[in-house]
């Protein structure tokens, strides 16, 4: 089942120039099967630390925020999770055939 896909990420680390490289091929790695995501990062330095927001966006074969939940403890690596401060997933499964909203 395809389901529309937002996901936000707040990585932190001591500053030295490569936090955009290896969260560029975490998410390689870990979204290499999901050929319809896409994401972009806002990078910013403060205080000697090197910040990265990731939104990623698209269309995945995840169900629900507790199945890709499963999927990232399962693959991402230690150094994945311990440099995320932060994340905010929502992952609405599309359903087929038309539904309404009470309004007619």
């Amino acid at each position: 089942m395809a389901s529309e896909t937002y996901l936000d990420f707040c990585f932190v680390q001591k500053s030295n120039g490569s936090l955009a490289e290896y969260v560029q091929s975490s998410f390689e790695q870990l979204f290499k099967h999901e050929r319809r995501l896409r994401w972009h990062f806002d990078e910013k330095q403060e205080n000697h630390a090197e910040i990265i927001v990731a939104e990623v966006k698209g269309m995945s074969r995840w169900a629900s925020a507790e199945d890709l939940i499963d999927y990232l403890e399962e693959h991402a690596s230690e150094k994945f999770w311990s440099i995320l401060q932060g994340y905010q997933f929502q992952v609405l499964p599309v359903t087929k055939g038309c539904s309404t909203n009470g309004n007619r």
